[in-house]
Order: C-alpha cells, then sequence, then structure tokens
C-alpha cells in the first residue's frame, strides 16, 4: 500500500459505532485513528473493537479542531453529504490523508469542513451508519492505492496475474489462461 492515512470522527457518540469504524481501520492498514469531540465515555476503546485495534495503531483523541496535530502534508478528507462534495468513485485519494466523518445524528461541522482540504461523499439515496460508511472510504483508498490489477472490461477475474520479483514489488503479466470472451 502507498502512502499512509487515517480515520477519525468527529461528535461520535455511540460506541458500537466507534468500535466497529476502528476495528475496520486496523483491518484496512490504517496508520492511527482519531476522535474530535467525541462524547465522554468514549475515551476508550469500545468492546465492540473485536480485533483491540489500539493494541495496533495510536488512537488519538482531540476535544477541539483546533487541537488536531496531524503530520506535515496529510489532507484532511472531510466525508459528508454536500452538494460540492465530490462523488467518491471520482474521487483520487491522496497518498497522505486523514479521513473525518461526521456524527450519527448529524453532520461535519461548520469548522471542520472549513478544515478539510477535500469533501467526498458516498453516492447514496440517504445517510448510513458512519461505521459503513467509513469502511466503504477505507475500501475504495485500498482498492486504488494498493497494487492490485485493472479491473477486467468484462466481469470476471483479472486478465493478469501477480507477479512477484522483488520483495513486495509486483507486476502484472498476462495471465497464461485468459477469460472467455
Amino acid at each position: 500500500m502507498r502512502g499512509y492515512f487515517a480515520i477519525g470522527a468527529e461528535g461520535i457518540s455511540k460506541s458500537m459505532n466507534l468500535g466497529n469504524l476502528m476495528r475496520s481501520a486496523h483491518a484496512f492498514g490504517a496508520s492511527f485513528f482519531f476522535t474530535v469531540d467525541a462524547h465522554k465515555r468514549l475515551k476508550q476503546a469500545p468492546k465492540s473493537d473485536t480485533s483491540s485495534s489500539t493494541s495496533h495503531l495510536p488512537l488519538f483523541h482531540w476535544d477541539r479542531i483546533e487541537e488536531m496535530s496531524l503530520p506535515q502534508d496529510c489532507q484532511i478528507v472531510g466525508i459528508e453529504l454536500t452538494q460540492d462534495a465530490i462523488d467518491l468513485p471520482s474521487f483520487g485519494h491522496p497518498l497522505r490523508a486523514a479521513y473525518v466523518l461526521g456524527p450519527e445524528q448529524g453532520s461535519l461541522s461548520p469548522a471542520m469542513l472549513e478544515r478539510c482540504q477535500h469533501v467526498i461523499r458516498i453516492p447514496t439515496r440517504f445517510c448510513i451508519n458512519v461505521a459503513m460508511a467509513g469502511a466503504i472510504v477505507m475500501y475504495d483508498r485500498y482498492r486504488i492505492h494498493g497494487q492490485f490489477a485493472p479491473r477486467p472490461v468484462r466481469s470476471g477475474g483479472p486478465t493478469e496475474e501477480r507477479v512477484n520479483h522483488r520483495g513486495d514489488q509486483l507486476d502484472y503479466r498476462p495471465a497464461r489462461h485468459r477469460l472467455p470472451g
């Protein structure tokens, strides 16, 4: 995976959502996780984080947006249903990014949106669960920045195979057996 990313939530209040989002962050290889203005009872990893993600990646809790301290050149990407947000399938993920979701029953604050370099939206008919939205964005990033064969034009698997030449450098070569059609 190229670059690094973090994911977090502003104003999150439900421990089940936080734990699920943290578990997904761990599974997709996040570098760290964060909250901004989270409910007071969420200062510890919830039981729904069944992968014990805090044993594997740092967890930062900031009480206010002004306290956020991100690495140099890390771009904040808001995930929100706004009129001017970029649809996720059309978004080029930055190599160094911190994705932030809003609270369960609200939106990212105007101050957080002001701090974002990009705002993206998942093109759904209505809002979805915060943990699910985070997982979808992390999967999209993983798909784009991972080293995978290009999607085939027809249905089915790739028409190229992965070849490991040096360490984790992967090249793609035409597969011996092409898909029918």
